[in-house]
């Protein structure tokens, strides 16, 4: 009968409160969880379609909390599977958007970015070209060699793959409830760019230079400055992932911004406003990199802004306490 009534305890356990694993045993699993990934990483590059991201964080969580009982981590499968089915929808709906017969747009971002630079006093030149300028040398070739900032930026935008999932990992083992609030978002936001690709194709600036639109060649630089850390292989994946003409908004931006706001709203410290930078080093990746406009990481911002809002006042209104039923009665 103990026995019983200890086993129901030990199931009932929710999510958010998972068995203690020590210390010791936890940093062995963690240590062994490292090593696979970065030989992973190493053999196959680093993970960044949906699947691969949610095995190796749900080995993470396995790792973090190694001395739980298995019916735990299956938890983590049973709470995953809905956002999981529906960011692979996403993942393979973003590749066919080019497919659909839509005209590609070009030039209103050339027209935006333009008028944006004579407002900040770049006297009209695209800030594409204006970073490049500045920050790619001569010749600026993607295969020249990279800066030291190069490793920097490459890194803020390889972030982009994991960031996200990573959050709502963490956020799972520490609290199940605020898991819901960011995973709710992350979906959301990832959705509502996948609506606007699929109306709205547009060209990036180095595909809008290398057919022509575009007077001065803007290369395509992403993958530039992982080569010094022995990582040049990994180009062909931050390259061979994605839509090239899912371009509006920039959803490498929107997440940023999606992180900084959220980061902002449910942390305490003083210290959360830092979180605007991350926003603004993959802005300035985006546009240096030649991969989005001005105005797409804007809309990036925007979209980011729209879903905090929307899922907040849905939040809100769910949180209402229900009126008495008498009262409802005699309504």
């Amino acid at each position: 009968m103990a026995q019983g009534t200890e086993e129901d305890t030990s199931a009932s356990v929710p999510a958010d409160l998972p068995p203690v694993t020590r210390r010791p045993v936890r940093v062995v699993a963690m240590v062994v969880y490292a090593i696979l990934l970065v030989t992973y990483s190493e053999f196959l590059g680093i993970p960044n379609d949906t699947v691969s991201v949610f095995v190796w964080l749900w080995f993470g969580t396995i790792a973090w909390n190694v001395e739980a009982p298995w019916r735990y981590h299956l938890r983590f499968v049973r709470d995953w599977s809905i956002p999981m089915v529906g960011l692979i929808i996403y993942f393979y709906s973003r590749g066919l958007t080019d497919e659909l017969g839509l005209p590609v747009h070009v030039t209103m971002p050339i027209r935006f970015d333009e008028e944006f630079s004579r407002l900040v006093g770049g006297g009209g030149r695209l800030p594409t070209s204006i970073l490049q300028d500045h920050l790619c040398g001569d010749p600026c070739l993607r295969t020249s060699d990279p800066r030291w900032y190069d490793v920097f930026f490459t890194t803020v935008y390889a972030s982009h793959f994991l960031t996200g999932l990573t959050i709502a990992a963490v956020l799972w083992v520490r609290k199940r409830e605020e898991w819901l609030r960011w995973m709710r978002r992350y979906v959301l936001i990832n959705f509502g760019a996948l609506i606007v690709y699929i109306l709205y194709p547009m060209a990036p600036p180095w595909m809008a230079s290398e057919e022509g639109y575009i007077g001065q060649a803007l290369p395509r630089l992403t993958g530039r400055g992982w080569r010094d850390l022995g990582l040049g292989r990994f180009d062909l994946v931050l390259q061979g992932v994605g839509n090239p003409v899912a371009a509006m908004p920039s959803l490498h931006a929107g997440i940023t911004f999606l992180v900084a706001m959220y980061g902002i709203w449910r942390l305490r410290t003083a210290l959360r406003f830092l979180l605007v930078l991350y926003p603004l080093a993959m802005c300035v990746t985006l546009v240096y990199y030649a991969e989005h406009y001005v105005v797409d990481v804007l809309a990036g911002g925007v979209l980011a802004g729209i879903v905090m809002v929307l899922c907040g006042l849905w939040e809100r209104r769910r949180a209402r306490p229900a009126e008495p039923q008498g009262r409802i009665a005699s309504t």
